[in-house]
Order: C-alpha cells, then structure tokens, then sequence
C-alpha cells in the first residue's frame, strides 16, 4: 500500500516512463490546462487551479494507496501527459484513464494506460477497471477500445454530465 512516506512506483515501458508527479512538471500539466484541448477533462483551468489540482493528483496516492503517473518519454523528463488509475468519491468504479497532451497520435495513451492497467492487476489485485470518457471524446474512445474495452453503459456525473463506462479486459482475458 502507497501512503505519504511510500514512494509512488515507476513504471517504464518501451518508450515511456510513468513517474510520480512533481512540481518541475506544473509548467506543461498548466499549459495544457489552458486550452480548450483540456474540455473533456475538467479544463480549461488556471495555473492555480492546475496546481491545486496537480495536488490532488498526489493526494490521491496517499487517501487511495494507487493512482495517476505524470508520462514522459524514456529519453526526456518532460511531461507530456497523466495516466493511471483513479477512484474518487463519485465514480462508479475505479479507472485507468488517460490525458496526453504532447505527442498525440503517437500510442502514447495506449502504450501508458496498458502499464497502468498491468499495474492495477498484477501488483493490487484488482480483476476488473474501467474507462470513463465523456461523450464526444472520440480520441479516448479509439484509446479504450484498441486497449480492448468496450462500452458498457452510461454514467451521469453531476459536474461532468453524460460518460461511456467501457470495460476493461480482465487479467485472466488478457493472459488468453
């Protein structure tokens, strides 16, 4: 179990590594908040609303014992996106969700939700997850489905409105 004195696992993939967030990666985690890019994920915010935010990202290690890694590069420490497993109070389920804001196009969402979901099953257990996407986000659709989810039903939240629930194939359907 993660807790404020357990460091938050790195995971690395061929490409990338997923890392704990820190406060050298607040400049590309606002700049993407500043943009219209950012609707379907609560944006667009302020710098200060990104840095608090950024906090609750942490905070959720800590009240969850798992959560999202800031994504790089293997080659270069600057964060280009956040994934990983997330939980709050008024989600349905836990999830493996995704933002990637620099290098699109490229399987990076994919490539890092794969790890996290790894993660979610091989080290905490966990025999399902799902993806919640907002309608409209076409892009993160794509991402669940080539991970091998597939849309389940709906959720309405009361900031966010109407989201896919796309499920996840469990550990035992991966290993097949």
């Amino acid at each position: 179990m993660t807790s404020a004195t357990t460091p938050i696992p790195t995971l690395t993939t061929d490409r990338l590594t997923l890392r704990a967030p820190a406060p050298r990666d607040l400049p590309a985690f606002a700049a993407f908040y500043a943009t219209e890019a950012s609707k379907f994920v609560g944006g667009p915010m302020t710098e200060a609303e990104t840095w608090r935010y950024l906090c609750q990202v942490l905070g959720h290690w800590t009240m969850r014992g798992y959560g999202r890694w800031i994504v790089t590069t293997r080659d270069d420490d600057t964060a280009i996106g956040l994934v990983g497993l997330h939980n709050p109070l008024d989600w349905p389920e836990a999830e493996v969700g995704w933002y990637i804001w620099s290098g699109n196009g490229k399987g990076y969402a994919a490539e890092a939700g794969r790890a996290a979901r790894a993660y979610a099953y091989d080290r905490l257990g966990w025999t399902t997850v799902v993806s919640m996407i907002a309608v409209g986000n076409d892009a993160s659709v794509r991402v669940a489905e080539a991970m091998g989810a597939t849309r389940q039903d709906d959720y309405h939240h009361p900031v966010y409105g109407r989201m896919g629930v796309y499920r996840h194939p469990g550990p035992k359907e991966i290993a097949a």
